[in-house]
């Protein structure tokens, strides 16, 4: 009886030109994709491009399936009538003259050698298989095809029921057949197999026999669960940075000082402060580091003025900035000077939980004598503008916070006069060489005097500073700081 994939379905060649098109695209594009796959080496710790790999995968596998199919459009049904062939033959023959114009298409485990035919005759009891089908099972052609009684011995026992609903539903119903299950090859092999078909009906429409094509999509689906595997993985990973990043912010923006304009320290001395400040955030948004800026009226009279830089990114940088923060003010509360203040937290950071380093810039200021006090641990130097022209301050020797044990900061003292506007930041605002401390942006720094000069407040000079340095992306997060010294 002639499989119905002949059946009243005579062979309609399609024009070559336009297959061969359509070749010669798929192989392209298959090329161009596989040579994506094999530059992008995927780095392991990297979810995304654990994703990116397992979809290049997928791709390749689908565009290898597309042309062994576009190579069986082309090669076309054979040419002998199909009522004169054996189901089993037939089948083979319309693989094999696209397994013998591919080269090592058997070897190499394509399409074509990974889809066999089987056709099962209700009234004689014949099986016929594919040669193809016996090598999807892994079952020897002197064992012979086995009956849709000994197929489910080959079957997952939970995909059996599936197996037999299909089979049932086609047999009586005359219901197609299209479902998947796992078979254990004769040699332990787990595969999974997508198999189609439909009942062959004799001319009283009763089913005479049942046709099927079994697939071996366990490659396919083996991409797929990458795919999928990955994507998850991803989406948890972007979930848990989503997460770490709101914690960082919301940790960093209880830490960070809450005004937002201008903060006038009403001291009785002629030269009250005028201070505004504000913090830049990097271009890549899980970069939320420890950077800080502060000011504080101390018991004293006096006001502290510092702004700093941990190493490191996310929350870990930003709890650790919240620590060193809180022992700095801890500390210029109870009157320690900056120098031994920065010793302190030298100290600080080496005994921490979380070692880190960190550069740092700590001024006190006595409004009353207008003397601002200061030291520095690898800090970038203050720049004091007056009368319209800018300058850095001479920087007293002060290593990283964190990088050696008992290390000594010195002090420097500078007399501010009204009107003097002093402008503190972290290295992150000029950097754009990759050096953390780039000449070039500190004479962008220096070439905003006549600008600040003119500025109403504190406020106005940070926008001025942010049209120079915020616009565009930032290679990391900064502070700045402007403490106007009142006429």
């Amino acid at each position: 009886m002639p499989s119905p994939l002949f059946a009243d379905r005579p062979a309609q060649p399609p024009e070559s030109g336009a297959v061969d098109a359509l070749i010669s695209q798929a192989r392209r594009l298959r090329g161009e994709v596989d040579a994506v796959r094999r530059d992008s080496a995927a780095d392991e710790d990297d979810p995304q491009q654990r994703w990116q790999r397992a979809l290049c995968d997928l791709a390749v596998h689908q565009l290898d399936d597309l042309g062994a199919h576009l190579d069986q459009l082309k090669a076309g049904l054979p040419g002998s009538a199909p009522t004169e062939a054996a189901p089993s033959d037939a089948a083979a023959a319309y693989a094999r003259p696209v397994l013998d114009a591919v080269p090592g298409q058997r070897q190499t485990g394509s399409l074509l050698s990974r889809v066999g035919s089987a056709e099962w005759d209700l009234l004689t009891d014949d099986v016929h298989w594919s040669d193809e089908l016996f090598q999807i099972f892994g079952r020897p052609h002197e064992s012979g095809p086995m009956s849709l009684d000994e197929l489910p011995s080959m079957v997952f026992a939970e995909d059996q029921p599936l197996l037999q609903a299909m089979v049932t539903d086609c047999l009586i119903d005359g219901k197609p057949i299209d479902g998947e299950f796992r078979i254990v090859r004769t040699d332990g092999r787990v595969r999974t197999v997508h198999m189609t078909g439909e009942p062959v009906l004799d001319a009283d429409g009763c089913t005479a026999s049942m046709w099927a094509v079994l697939r071996d999509v366990s490659e396919l689906r083996r991409s797929e669960r990458a795919v999928r595997e990955t994507r998850d993985n991803l989406r948890r990973h972007q979930h848990i940075e989503h997460t770490e990043r709101r914690v960082a912010v919301e940790l960093q923006e209880a830490v960070l000082p809450p005004w937002r304009g201008s903060l006038r320290f009403a001291h009785d001395g002629p030269a009250p402060l005028d201070v505004a400040g504000h913090y830049l955030p990097a271009a890549a948004p899980g970069l939320i580091g420890g950077d800080w800026y502060d000011a504080l009226a101390l018991p004293d009279g006096d006001a502290l003025l510092t702004v700093g830089d941990l190493t490191g990114h996310g929350v870990a940088a930003t709890s650790s900035m919240a620590m060193v923060l809180g022992a700095l003010r801890g500390m210029a509360v109870a009157g320690v000077r900056p120098g031994a203040l920065l010793g302190h937290l030298n100290q600080l950071l080496e005994t921490s939980v979380q070692p880190a380093l960190g550069s740092a810039m700590c001024c006190r200021y006595d409004p009353a004598t207008q003397l601002l006090t200061w030291s520095q641990a690898g800090h970038p130097a203050p720049l004091l503008f007056r009368d319209g022209t800018g300058r850095a301050l001479g920087r007293p020797e002060g290593v990283l916070l964190g990088a050696t044990t008992h290390a000594a900061y010195e002090e420097a003292a500078t007399r501010l006069l009204p009107g003097d506007l002093l402008l503190l930041h972290t290295d992150g605002l000029t950097r754009t060489s990759g050096r953390p401390d780039d000449p070039a942006g500190t004479e962008r720094l220096l070439g905003l005097g006549g600008r600040l000069a003119t500025a109403r407040d504190a406020q106005e000079c940070v926008r001025a500073v942010l049209q120079e340095f915020g616009e565009g992306p930032r290679e990391d997060d900064a502070c700045v700081m402007v403490v106007r010294v009142g006429r």
